[in-house]
C-alpha cells in the first residue's frame, strides 16, 4: 500500500483507490498504477499495488482522470476516473488480461504510458514530461520521479550513483554519465530506463560478484537514428568576447562519425560536457578494458602518465581562474556490429591562459612561524595532438580479441613572476626579507599507450581465462630558466644580503613499461567458483637533469644540483579467491602474495660515481574480504576489506637537492619503504518504488603504515628543506548519507545530504614528530519543483566546516567556512521567449584569520526560438551582472594554513546564434524509400 499526500479537506480532495486481478480473479502485487490528465497525458501520481493488488491514493483533486495500469506479461489497462460527490472513489476490482500474439498489436497500441516499473527497471516515456525546446537530456531527467541531479552534474537514481549511460543499448557514450546527459538533446529521446546492470567483470566471467552498476538507456526516437544531428554555435561580446563551436554527428546501427571545432577566450579551455561525447561516441570510454585482473594492491598499475600535462585524455570542463584563448577540433570513427567493433579519434587542443594570484600563508615550527604574502603572474601556453585507436574482435562464440592502442604529442611553454614578501617569527623578533621569482619553461613531450586483451570461455559454464600485455612510453624534454633573487634584510654584511640564482636546467626523461596479466575462474559447484590470478609487470625509468650556472664566461655546469638516475620496477603478484554467490548473496575471500624488486643508482651525471643505490625487496600478503548483499525490494548493503600497497616514486627516492623554489627546497630519500593502507568501508542503499523514496549511506576508515610525509626543517633564515620519510599511524574516517523523497509527485522533490571526514596526519617537524587534525563536514540540500514545462526551479545550498588543530604551539587552531547557495529558474513567456537565471553565492571565511569573502555570481539570459521546426535560437547573455567572480581556494593542513585568491573572467555581455540539426524526419525518410 502507498500513499500520495497526507488528507486535506474532503470538498477539494479525494481518495481514489482499487484492486488488480487477472481474470481469474488472483491478485496482481505490485503492478505500476498512474493516475493521468485527460487532456495531455501528463501525469499527476503514481505508485504500486501492495501484496494483495489494492491500490490507493489520497489527497487527490476532485477532477477528471485516466487510471493507467501496467503489469508484465499483462495488457495494459486504462480507465476513465468520474469523480462522484463521495470522498472515496473505489474503482473495485479491475481485471488485467494475459498478452497473446492476437493482442500484441493491441498492446503496442496502448503501452505507452509515462512510466511503467519492472522489478527493478523503471522505464520512463519521454514525451510525457515536458521541457523547454533546446534541453538536454539533463533538463529531462531532472524532471524525471527518483531522478537527482548533483551540483556538478553527477546522477543518482534511485538513490544509487549512475555508473552507465546507454545510447539504445550501446556504450555510445561511455561510463562518464555527465558528458552523455549534457550533450544529447532531450527531443531526441523516446524513452528513459533505469535499471542494475552487472559489472563487466561478472558480464565476462559470466560468475555474478554481487555488485550493480546503476545504469540509464536511452532509446533514440526513429528521426535521430538515422541522419545527421549537430549544432553550432557563434557569438560576440563585450570586452572583447568571442566564441565560436560546433559539431556534427552522422550514426547507424553499424557506423558513428563526429566532427567538433571550438574557438573562444570565454574559458572554456576544453570540450564543453555539451559536446565531448558527440565527438568521442563509443570510446568516450572503453568499458571492459580493464587489463589488470585480480583485486586489490594497488601496486600494479598500468603507466597511465596521467598527470596533469602528461594525460592522455581529451581535457574535458569549462570556467577555470584566469584569462585564457583556447582552439581545439578533430575527428572520430566508429564502427560497430556484433563482431567487430572499431574506433579512432584525432583531436588537438591549445590553451594560452594568463594567472594573477595572491597568496597568503603561515607555516608553524616549534618556535618559529613564516608568514608569506605572494604575488604571482604566469602565462602558460599547450597544444596536444592525440590519437585513439580500439579494434574488438568477436573471433567466435568463446573467443575476443581487444586491441587499444593511445598516443599524444605535447609541446608548451611557461612563465612564472612571483614577488614573495615573508616575515619570520622567532619568539619577539620578526626577520623580513624578500624574494623575486623570474623562471620558464619550454617543452616537447610524446607518450604512447599498446595493450591486448583475450578472452575465452570454456564450454563449461562459469569457466573463462583472460589474458593481457601491455606496453606504455613517455619521452619527456624540457628546458627551464631559472631565475631568483633573495633580499635578506636582517644580514650583517652586504654579500650575505643579496643571495641570486640564475641558472639552466635542462631535463630528458624517460619511462617505459610491459605487462602481462592472467586470469582463470573454474566453477566449484552452482554457487562456488574459484577465481586466480597472476600479474607481471616490468618498469624502467631515468632522467637526466643537467643545470648550469650562469657566469661571465657562459654557463658553468653545477655537479651539486645536476642528477642522473635510473631504476628498473620488477613486480610479480599471485593470488587467489573463492566466491559465494547464490540468491543475492556474494562472497569473496581471498588472499594474493605480492613482490617487487625495485633497483636503482643515483648520480651527479651518467659517467659519474654512484650517490646512492637502491636494491629494495618487498613482499607483502594482500587478503581480501567482500561482502554484497541483495535484500530484496531494492535494498542493497556490502562490507570491504582491502589492503593497498604502492612503491616510493623516483621523486621521493633521489636524494639531490631541487631548488626551483630556493625558499622551499626538496630532497628525496632512497631509503623509504612501500606504504601500506588497510581499508574498510561499509554502504548500504534502500529505495521504495512505491513512494520514490530513497536512502544511501557509506563509512570507511583507512589505517596507514609506512606512508610517505615530508619532513620540513626550517633554517635561520628561513629556507624550508622537505625531505620525505615513512610514518605509521595515520587514520581517516569518512562518512557520507543521503535522503531524497518526492514533496510532490512528479512535482517537486527534496534531497538532503551529509558527510564527515576526520583525519589525523603525523609529520616531522625539525625533526620532531607531530600530528594535525583535521575534521571537515557538510550538509546539503536540493530542492526541484517543476509545475510545467513553462516554469522550472532548482535550489541548492551547502554549508560546509573544516577545523584544523595542531600540536605545535606556535600554530593556533583553524576554523574554515566554505558555504554555498545557489538557486537555477526557467520561465516560458509564450510565443517561444525563454528567460533564465543562475546564481551561485559562494562564502568563503577563515575566523581565525579574520578571512570573509563573499562572492554573488549572478548569470541571466534571454533566448527566443526561430521558425516551426525551432531550430535556430537567439540569446542575450549577462555573465557575472555584479562582477563578483574570483577564484578562491583556502586551506588548513599539516603545519600551514593558506588562501588563494586568482583574478578571473568577471563580468561580460554576449549575444549568439546557435542553429540545431535534430536529424532527418521520419516522413522525409519514408518519401525517400520510393
Amino acid at each position: 500500500m502507498f500513499v500520495a499526500q497526507s488528507q486535506t479537506p474532503q470538498s477539494s480532495r479525494i481518495v481514489v483507490k482499487g484492486a488488480l486481478i487477472d481474470t481469474s480473479g488472483t491478485p496482481l502485487p505490485s503492478a505500476t498504477v498512474m493516475l493521468l490528465l485527460p487532456k495531455d497525458s501528463s501525469l499527476v501520481n503514481f505508485g504500486r499495488s501492495n501484496d494483495k493488488g489494492f491500490f490507493e491514493f489520497k489527497n487527490v483533486k476532485r477532477q477528471r482522470y485516466i487510471l493507467k495500469v501496467s503489469y508484465v506479461s499483462y495488457i495494459p489497462l486504462q480507465k476513465d476516473v468520474i469523480p462522484t460527490d463521495e470522498a472515496v472513489l473505489d474503482m473495485g476490482s479491475l481485471a488485467l488480461k494475459p498478452i497473446t500474439k492476437e493482442l500484441f498489436e493491441v498492446v503496442v497500441k496502448t503501452a505507452k504510458a509515462p512510466l511503467s516499473i519492472k522489478g527493478d527497471t523503471i522505464e520512463y516515456n519521454a514525451a510525457s514530461f515536458k521541457v523547454p525546446p533546446g534541453s538536454t537530456v539533463e533538463d529531462l531527467l531532472r524532471k524525471l520521479p527518483g531522478m537527482q541531479i548533483e551540483q556538478d552534474g553527477s546522477i543518482r537514481a534511485q538513490g544509487m550513483e549512475v555508473k552507465k549511460v546507454t545510447v539504445d543499448g550501446k556504450s555510445f557514450f561511455g561510463s562518464d554519465p555527465k558528458q552523455a546527459t549534457k550533450n544529447i538533446s532531450a527531443d531526441a529521446i523516446q524513452k528513459v530506463q533505469v535499471f542494475n546492470d552487472k559489472t563487466e567483470a561478472a558480464k565476462m566471467t559470466g560468475v555474478d560478484d554481487g555488485k550493480k552498476e546503476k545504469t540509464i538507456n536511452l532509446e533514440l526516437k526513429e528521426s535521430h537514428k538515422k541522419g545527421g544531428f549537430g549544432k553550432v554555435t557563434a557569438g560576440i561580446g563585450t570586452d572583447d568576447r568571442r566564441e565560436i563551436k560546433g559539431n556534427y554527428n552522422k550514426f547507424d546501427s553499424k557506423n558513428q562519425f563526429s566532427v567538433v571545432g571550438n574557438a573562444n577566450n570565454t574559458n572554456q579551455s576544453g570540450l564543453s560536457w555539451d559536446d565531448y561525447q558527440d565527438f568521442r561516441g563509443s570510446q568516450a570510454f572503453s568499458w571492459g578494458d580493464e587489463a589488470d585482473f585480480g583485486f586489490g594492491g594497488n601496486g600494479f598499475r598500468f603507466i597511465t602518465f596521467d598527470d596533469g600535462d602528461e594525460s592522455l585524455g581529451i581535457p574535458i570542463g569549462g570556467s577555470r581562474d584566469g584569462f585564457s584563448k583556447n582552439y581545439s577540433g578533430g575527428a572520430n570513427y566508429n564502427y560497430d556490429t556484433k563482431k567487430t567493433k572499431f574506433s579512432s579519434n584525432y583531436y588537438f587542443n591549445q590553451t594560452e591562459r594568463t594567472i594573477d594570484k595572491i597568496s597568503s600563508s603561515q607555516r608553524f615550527f616549534q618556535e618559529k612561524s613564516l608568514n608569506s604574502a605572494d604575488t604571482t603572474n604566469q602565462v602558460n601556453f599547450n597544444a596536444n595532438h592525440r590519437m585513439s585507436l580500439r579494434f574488438e574482435k568477436t573471433l567466435d562464440t568463446l573467443n575476443t580479441l581487444v586491441l587499444i592502442g593511445n598516443g599524444k604529442y605535447s609541446r608548451g611553454n611557461a612563465s612564472q613572476f612571483s614577488n614573495i614578501l615573508q616575515q619570520l617569527l622567532v619568539q619577539n623578533s620578526i626577520i623580513p626579507r624578500q624574494t623575486n621569482i623570474n623562471n620558464s619553461n619550454i617543452f616537447d613531450s610524446y607518450t604512447f599507450q599498446g595493450t591486448g586483451i583475450f578472452r575465452h570461455k570454456f564450454a563449461k559454464k562459469g569457466r573463462s581465462f583472460s589474458a593481457s600485455a601491455g606496453y606504455s612510453l613517455l619521452k619527456s624534454d624540457g628546458n627551464a630558466n631559472q631565475r631568483s633573487i633573495n633580499k635578506l634584510y636582517n644580514a650583517t654584511t652586504l654579500n650575505d644580503s643579496i643571495v641570486a640564482i640564475d641558472q639552466i636546467n635542462d631535463n630528458l626523461s624517460n619511462k617505459k613499461q610491459v605487462k602481462s596479466s592472467l586470469f582463470f575462474v573454474e566453477p566449484l559447484s552452482k554457487i562456488f567458483y574459484w577465481e586466480s590470478f597472476y600479474n607481471f609487470s616490468i618498469q624502467n625509468n631515468s632522467v637526466n637533469r643537467d643545470l648550469l650556472d650562469r657566469q661571465d664566461t657562459g654557463p658553468v655546469r653545477n655537479d651539486s644540483l645536476s642528477r642522473y638516475y635510473t631504476n628498473d620496477l620488477m613486480y610479480n603478484r599471485l593470488g587467489s579467491s573463492i566466491r559465494y554467490s547464490n540468491k543475492g548473496m556474494n562472497i569473496t575471500v581471498g588472499l594474493a602474495a605480492q613482490q617487487f624488486n625495485l633497483k636503482g643508482d643515483f648520480r651527479r651525471s651518467e659517467n659519474s660515481a654512484n650517490l646512492a643505490n637502491i636494491n629494495l625487496n618487498y613482499f607483502t600478503w594482500i587478503p581480501k574480504i567482500g561482502i554484497n548483499w541483495d535484500l530484496k525490494n531494492n535494498r542493497y548493503l556490502f562490507i570491504d576489506y582491502d589492503k593497498n600497497t604502492r612503491e616510493p616514486s623516483v621523486r621521493d627516492l633521489q636524494p639531490i637537492v631541487d631548488n626551483s623554489n630556493p625558499l622551499y627546497l626538496r630532497v628525496g630519500n632512497p631509503d623509504l619503504l612501500p606504504s601500506i593502507q588497510h581499508t574498510i568501508s561499509a554502504g548500504y542503499n534502500m529505495f521504495n518504488p512505491a513512494s520514490f523514496t530513497n536512502l544511501y549511506a557509506n563509512l570507511s576508515y583507512n589505517y596507514n603504515i609506512n606512508q610517505v610525509v615530508y619532513n620540513q626543517t626550517i633554517g635561520d633564515n628561513g629556507v624550508i628543506l622537505t625531505k620525505p620519510t615513512n610514518l605509521s599511524g595515520g587514520t581517516t574516517y569518512n562518512g557520507y548519507v543521503g535522503f531524497g523523497v518526492p514533496l510532490k509527485k512528479t512535482v517537486s522533490t527534496l534531497n538532503i545530504n551529509a558527510n564527515f571526514n576526520l583525519a589525523q596526519n603525523p609529520i616531522y617537524i625539525n625533526s620532531v614528530l607531530n600530528k594535525t587534525n583535521t575534521n571537515s563536514g557538510s550538509i546539503g540540500m536540493r530542492l526541484s519543483f517543476t509545475p510545467s514545462d513553462k516554469f522550472t526551479f532548482y535550489g541548492n545550498a551547502s554549508l560546509g566546516l573544516t577545523k584544523t588543530s595542531y600540536e605545535l604551539p606556535t600554530a593556533p587552531n583553524q576554523t574554515i567556512y566554505n558555504n554555498q547557495y545557489g538557486g537555477e529558474m526557467n520561465f516560458n513567456f509564450g510565443k517561444e521567449f525563454y528567460f533564465a537565471s543562475n546564481l551561485n553565492y559562494r562564502v568563503y571565511k577563515n575566523e581565525t584569520r579574520g578571512f570573509t569573502q563573499d562572492l554573488p555570481i549572478l548569470n541571466l539570459a534571454l533566448y527566443k526560438f526561430l521558425g516551426k521546426s525551432k531550430r535556430s535560437e537567439i540569446r542575450l547573455t549577462a555573465y557575472d551582472v555584479f562582477k563578483k567572480n574570483l577564484g578562491v581556494n583556502q586551506s588548513a593542513f599539516q603545519n600551514f594554513v593558506t588562501i588563494d585568491q586568482t583574478r578571473t573572467l568577471s563580468r561580460y555581455f554576449m549575444l549568439s546564434y546557435t542553429y540545431n540539426m535534430r536529424g532527418l524526419s521520419s516522413q522525409m525518410r519514408k518519401k525517400n524509400m520510393f
